[in-house]
């Protein structure tokens, strides 16, 4: 099947586009949406999705997919709250395949991971996957075998309330942004294990360095220099895998194709934006639209109103938008390293759209980035500064040495997370070639590139439950180091692969602990733990936000309390799939629980 992309050679091309779209899932095609649910009622769900190799279009240019009922993305999996669903999923590749639905609680042995919680899904057999939703809200599904998810095997999952949804809308479009590439990304890889920068286009040049001799001055633009060759890395690696040779893609349309979501003006329409990337963060915006954030990976929070907000791995926000005028407006999602970008319309009418902004300048790394100590420089910027939280400093672990320039002055005293100086986990080795010497609570921060834009971005910080949760105080706490040699391409937690570990990180049925992730990394890392919510510690109390990922910047610390009630085998790990591939992956056992260890 070729998608609505694949213009026929005797057709012009505005008609091969909508002669094709007709082949895409109703969801994903430019059009009025939907509107919220008239009947919450609940009942037997039943679906069939068959997961197969399929030819596909994108912008002119022909690949080859992994399917699930032959389109990129999938089929929409709407629900109901309450409702049992049953899955059908049946394998007609010549190769194990897998289920994963992110985000969604359930029974473990449902929850689609080969080795962990399940087999896998053999060469032309059928697994079906039954279990209740507990939940409501915005979340997706992919595969969790190998890089079938990097091939196109993904889509979104909508659980409508079962109750009054607390939020109010007219219509609602699902916006899946995600990363395609032509080339084999086993081969991808493979090269970056090789050359980990080979696909970094935007390195700093000659150009580059006079520039910033004629801004800086000679002295400090020399030092600088010779502070990242020392440490033989680059202020310029944002992103492993760049616009170089990704395509990105709206709801499965190319940034030229110009996927088109209708209003009428005046109406409250709902967003649903899902970032099923591979390994690209998104900054969203709509220029001339303010956007209401109501929902945070499918958890209702309070609203709050921005203008852009980055979106890592895995992420979901639901957004507002009341378009007023009669005219169109461009959605546009710009890759945080700002290699390339995909955009699409709301419009009244379809065939309208809005001027495309140009790409921003690439952003650099900084120091501070690396979890330096800045000494006495100024920390402040246009971003709330960060936070320090004295009572949860373990004063007998810190290295005072490294604290002596630091300026304490004008710093948030009163924040949910610590900022340490010491020298972080005990084991290097070649799993762990950095460590944040100083590490920092870096919610109230704007992600990267986004600190000077002049306008307000979204931050953890903003983000406050609609109601509150469990109050019981944490009985222990599990603190896990993120960690990576850039150079070699090597990924891990504590500084050992998966491969490495002899035994799953350990959480007790019933307990209620602390987890703590500090980033040792240049890079961020959206955490995802299975099975489980974390309670981002964001100090907004018994309102703390729900989060199935946490993205964690670099040298950063942040810790979120969990719940642990479900018992199982749970994946947890980094949702960048070659991070994840290469070793930044763990399993969570919450014992006791009833099951065959795989």
């Amino acid at each position: 099947m070729f998608t609505r992309r694949h213009v026929l050679g005797a057709a012009s091309v505005g008609t091969g586009v909508l002669a094709i779209e007709g082949l895409m899932p109703a969801w994903a095609r430019s059009g009025p949406g939907s509107w919220p649910p008239a009947d919450p009622h609940t009942g037997a769900h039943e679906f069939d999705l068959n997961i197969a190799r399929t030819p596909i279009m994108v912008d002119g240019k022909q690949g080859t997919a992994v399917t699930m009922n032959g389109s990129v993305p999938g089929p929409i999996m709407r629900f109901k709250e309450g409702e049992t669903v049953t899955i059908r999923v049946h394998n007609q590749l010549d190769e194990s395949s897998s289920i994963h639905w992110h985000g969604i609680l359930l029974d473990y042995r449902m929850d689609g991971v080969p080795g962990v919680s399940f087999p896998g899904i053999p060469a032309g057999e059928t697994f079906t996957y039954r279990y209740p939703l507990k939940q409501s809200g915005t979340y997706w599904y992919h595969s969790h075998s190998g890089l079938q998810e990097q091939l196109g095997m993904y889509g979104p999952i909508v659980i409508d309330p079962r109750d009054t949804d607390p939020v109010t809308y007219d219509r609602e479009h699902v916006i899946v942004l995600s990363d395609w590439m032509f080339k084999n990304p086993y081969h991808v890889l493979a090269k970056l294990k090789k050359q980990s920068d080979y696909l970094n286009y935007q390195q700093r040049t000659l150009g580059t360095f006079l520039s910033d001799i004629k801004k800086d001055g000679f002295s400090a633009t020399w030092k600088d220099r010779l502070m990242w060759g020392k440490m033989r890395m680059s202020p310029a690696d944002i992103a492993d895998v760049t616009g170089h040779i990704y395509t990105y893609l709206m709801n499965g349309h190319g940034p030229q194709d110009n996927w088109t979501g209708l209003f009428r003006p005046g109406e409250r329409v709902r967003l649903r934006i899902i970032n099923a990337a591979t390994m690209s963060y998104f900054n969203f915006r709509i220029p001339g639209l303010r956007m209401t954030v109501v929902q945070a990976d499918g958890q209702n929070v309070e609203p709050v109103t921005i203008d852009e907000f980055q979106i890592g791995v895995t992420e979901t926000f639901d957004v507002i938008v009341t378009p007023e005028e009669d005219r169109a407006y461009t959605i546009f999602a710009e890759s945080m390293d700002r290699s390339s970008y995909v955009r699409g319309t709301l419009a009244p009418r379809l065939g309208m759209s809005a001027e495309v902004p140009a790409l921003r300048e690439p952003p650099l790394r900084s120091m501070f980035d690396m979890g330096m100590d800045m000494g006495g420089m100024d920390m402040g910027s246009t971003a709330k500064k960060p936070a320090m939280n004295m009572g949860e400093v373990d004063h007998s672990k810190m290295d005072h040495s490294k604290m002596g320039g630091m300026d304490m002055g004008g710093m948030d005293m009163s924040g949910a997370g610590p900022i340490i100086a010491r020298h972080g986990p005990d084991h290097h080795g070649p799993g762990a070639i950095s460590v944040a010497e100083v590490q920092r609570n870096r919610l109230g921060e704007p992600g990267t590139g986004l600190k000077d834009v002049g306008h307000k971005v979204l931050v953890y910080n903003d983000l406050k439950a609609l109601i509150p949760y469990n109050q019981t105080p944490p009985e222990r706490e599990v603190e896990l180091h993120l960690t990576g040699n850039m150079e070699r391409y090597m990924w891990s937690f504590d500084g050992k692969k998966f491969s490495e570990v002899n035994s799953p990180v350990a959480f007790k049925l019933g307990e209620r602990l602390r987890l703590i992730l500090v980033n040792d990394t240049m890079m961020e890392h959206p955490i995802h733990l299975h099975g489980l919510w974390m309670e981002l510690e964001n100090g907004h109390g018994e309102y703390l936000p729900r989060k199935h990922t946490i993205s964690v910047k670099p040298g950063e610390r942040v810790s979120a309390l969990i719940n642990v009630d479900a018992p199982g085998r749970w994946a947890f790990h980094c949702h960048l799939l070659f991070h994840m591939d290469m070793g930044m992956f763990r399993v969570v056992e919450v014992s006791p629980y009833e099951g065959e260890i795989l």
